[in-house]
């Protein structure tokens, strides 16, 4: 049963092999100074940059440059991106790059006109944005993140050993984004393979919660099964364009807030990946993939039914003569070895994670009460111990 909710996203998307003429189309609408944001030089090697910065100067704006975006994005670097575009006077911040790149810019974008601590308005103490905004907008070179189309921002502070993500309002999300999937040939299989388990997460976070008929749960069915049969062409033909285009638009419709409505979201994969990756500096979509075997393990009891649900009609259990319990552990089952085919991180021991850490890790999980159990520090960390 669906509850009362609010609906809205102001992202405009262009989609497709000529999504980048889309620039030509919205680069009048802001003023001359842009602030140019990007990762470690990869567009540079690939074209992308060149392509980006002539569609720039065809409009006469004048080009000032953030590069290397990490692709877990420090406080430290945030801090840089603020002075960068008080300098600049920034009309609009281009972020050029996956998801981490996306999620700097609007956090650059949020903090450049407040003489605040960004990390500590926004990363502790949650506050609303209330100063005025600089426009973002998104070029799209990597898909998983969904923060082309949403108001997420996620960022890491390495002393405080922390990565924890604001979701700002519509006002903050990205005024346009470029999605080419062409862009994204050039990933390396194991980035591609990792941003396409952030995408599964994404809605298997959002699908794990509730127990009513909700209309949201048909979606998120259909994107997972649509998710599967795309990675399994693309991890034997990267350059398949028909799927990758379909990952890209799953990612986005994992993760613009259209699924999550009526429902109550769970996220603690999530948490206790950003838990691993504030210690490792791993890669997010590993750092979930190596997390969520236990942690699905260990709640699979408090919502059996939906697990069971799941193992039918997004993996084809065949259901007869079987308890619940014993379709919902086949369904996790079957999952777990297409993880590993197409070459997931399992445990978080091959990312760099330690026992030493575990104390550590087990205080940095945020707790969130949305999913079918609300995790205590001994949940957490028999959940950590079983991710080893």
């Amino acid at each position: 049963m669906l509850g009362n909710f609010t609906y809205s996203n102001p992202t405009k998307l262009y989609f497709g092999r000529e999504a980048l003429d889309g620039l030509n189309e919205e680069l009048p609408k802001y003023g001359k100074n842009v602030l140019l944001v990007y990762g470690g030089g990869s567009i540079k090697k690939n074209g992308i940059y060149d392509k980006v910065v002539a569609i720039l100067k065809a409009n006469g704006k004048e080009i000032y440059e953030d590069a290397g975006v990490m692709p877990n994005p420090t406080s430290e670097k945030l801090n840089e991106g603020i002075e960068r575009a008080k300098k600049a006077k920034a009309d609009l911040i281009l972020a050029v790059g996956g998801g981490s790149v996306c999620d700097y810019a609007k956090a650059v974008s949020v903090s450049v006109n407040c003489n605040v601590d960004a990390w500590d308005k926004y990363y502790i103490r949650y506050e609303d944005v209330t100063c005025d905004i600089v426009p973002v907008g998104c070029v799209l070179t990597m898909v998983g993140t969904g923060s082309e189309m949403n108001g997420g921002s996620v960022i890491t502070n390495h002393q405080q050993k922390l990565k924890i993500g604001h979701v700002f309002g519509d006002k903050v999300f990205p005024k346009f984004s470029i999605l080419n999937p062409e862009f994204t040939y050039t990933l390396p299989k194991y980035q591609m393979v990792s941003g396409i388990y952030d995408i599964m997460s994404h809605i298997l976070e959002q699908y794990f919660s509730g127990t009513d008929d909700n209309t949201s749960d048909y979606i998120m069915e259909g994107l997972l099964r649509s998710l599967i049969h795309s990675a399994n062409i693309a991890v034997e033909n990267p350059s398949d364009y028909e799927a990758r285009s379909n990952i890209m638009w799953t990612a986005t419709w994992a993760l613009n807030t259209l699924v999550a409505k009526g429902k109550t979201t769970d996220w603690m994969v999530h948490m206790l990946g950003q838990a691993v990756g504030a210690y490792t500096d791993a890669t997010h979509g590993m750092t979930l993939s190596a997390v969520t075997m236990p942690y699905y393990k260990y709640i699979l009891k408090y919502g059996t039914a939906k697990f069971a649900r799941y193992a039918v009609n997004v993996w084809g259990v065949n259901p007869q003569g079987k308890t619940d319990t014993q379709v919902a552990n086949e369904g996790l089952a079957v999952m777990e070895s297409w993880m590993k085919k197409i070459g997931l991180i399992m445990n978080i021991t091959q990312l760099g994670a330690t026992k030493e850490m575990l104390d550590g890790m087990v205080k940095s999980t945020l707790v969130m009460d949305g999913g079918y159990k609300v995790m205590n520090e001994e949940d957490i960390r028999a959940v950590l111990q079983a991710s080893f």
